[in-house]
Order: structure tokens, then sequence, then C-alpha cells
């Protein structure tokens, strides 16, 4: 189900065909009524760019949604499985443990650290789709302040398998738990990893750091690993080639 808000139907292409998929276009700020065994909620934007163009839908999309989806499993008995941030902390997820502890509902809440992988948006505005499509342009790749903060980066079907074990365990804690990948890299490592693969002749150029960036940003996966037997396995260097290789043919097609 999509709104199609940041959604692309390219993306779904694949799956048209398949008999036993079934796409809807529905925007969950609308109440819904499905017959389904498990819900995955990641309908907000995960991209500043997205999030920040309409703050009021938003913030909608967030609770308005959530709180239809939460109705909707209680009401046919689903497991909802929350994608939240890493952005948050303390008590943000209120709504879907009211749910699950006044009503039974069964919750899973996930904080995701940053994600990466074919399909995201050309315009999605976080740093590893900005580098290769920098890089693959021969536009100077952008870097603000030394360069010397960390992140770390997940590949998306390390995620998805992580998604797909928690909801498949019976007896699983309703969370929140930390997915992502706990290898750390600087901006300047990134930049100079995306400039090696895509062979490009992009130069490095150095911006003022924006006020509260964080110097570094490392999930701690100990709860995970310990409750689902989960890592992640797919390397940087492997990932950013398939993310590479799908950003070359996108703006090769356009």
């Amino acid at each position: 189900m999509d709104n199609y808000f940041t959604g692309d139907k390219r993306n779904l292409l694949p799956l048209l065909s398949n008999p036993f998929f079934e796409l809807v276009r529905h925007d969950v700020i609308d109440p819904l009524l499905l017959e389904v065994d498990f819900v995955f909620n990641l309908a907000c934007p995960a991209s500043p760019v997205h999030y920040q163009y309409n703050p009021i839908k938003t913030v909608k999309t967030n609770v308005m949604g959530t709180m239809n989806l939460l109705d909707m499993c209680k009401e046919v008995g689903a497991t909802l499985f929350q994608a939240s941030t890493s952005e948050v902390y303390g008590d943000p997820e209120t709504l879907c443990m009211d749910y699950h502890r006044r009503h039974g509902v069964s919750v899973r809440i996930a904080r995701i650290f940053n994600t990466y992988g074919p399909n995201m948006a050309i315009n999605d505005g976080r740093v590893v789709s900005n580098f290769i499509i920098q890089a693959l342009r021969g536009e100077p790749i952008t870097i603000f302040g030394s360069g010397n903060q960390t992140r770390s980066f997940c590949y998306v079907s390390d995620l998805v398998e992580a998604f797909v074990r928690w909801m498949n365990s019976s007896d699983a804690s309703p969370g929140p738990m930390n997915l992502g990948n706990p290898n750390e890299f600087t901006m300047l490592e990134l930049a100079e990893k995306v400039i090696a693969l895509t062979g490009s002749s992009s130069a490095i150029e150095y911006r003022e750091l924006p006020a509260d960036d964080p110097k570094q940003r490392q999930p701690d996966i100990s709860l995970v690993k310990k409750n689902l037997d989960w890592q992640p396995q797919v390397q940087l260097s492997e990932g950013l080639e398939h993310t590479i290789r799908y950003f070359r043919e996108r703006i090769e097609s356009t």
C-alpha cells in the first residue's frame, strides 16, 4: 500500500506479475480495514528533503496514520511492525505501547539507523545517494565539516532480513530494538569509497557543518543479536557496488 508521496511505481514492476501480490493506493492518514496477519508500517518519509517539505503531513502520517493501523490491527488481530528512527530516544512510541498494553495489540518497534541500497530516490537527500549521484555526474562531492564525523550504513537486504525474523518470532519482545550496521565510517572514508567504486574524477568540497550535526551515529545491536540471532552480512563496499549500479542505470535511462 502506498500513496506515492515518496514512492516510485517503477520499484514495484517486478512484483506486479506475481498473482499473490496486490497493490493498493491509499494514504494511512485515512482509516482502512484489511484482512491481514502482519502490517509493516514504513509510511513516514525518511529523508529530510521529503519530511520537511510538508511537515504537517509528516506529523499526520506519524500520528493519525499509526493510530489507524493500530486500530486495524486491534480489529483483525494482526501484528504491527513500526519503523521508528535512530533520531528518536526516550519514550516516543507511547502510542504503540499503549495499544499493546491496553488492548493487547502485538507490536514490534524498530529503531532504524542509516539504510541504503537500490531503489532509493535520486533526490533522496541522504549522504549515500548524494555522494553517488555527485560522483556519477562528475560533480564535487560535498562534505559538511571536516569529514571526520562517523555514520554506520546498513544495506537494505540485511535490514529486511531483521524485519522478517522479528515478525516471524512468536515470543519476540515488542522492542524497541536498534536495527543497523555497527561498522563505522567517516564521511571522508565514504566519499573516497564512492569515488573509487564509480571511477569518478569528482573532487571533494568541504562546507560548513550544520548546527547540532552529530559527530557519531552507531547502533548498539546487542539486543537484536541476542533475541533474533541477527547481524548485518553485507559489507559497505559490496552494498555500494549494488547501489551505484542502480543509480548509474537510472541516470542513463533519463
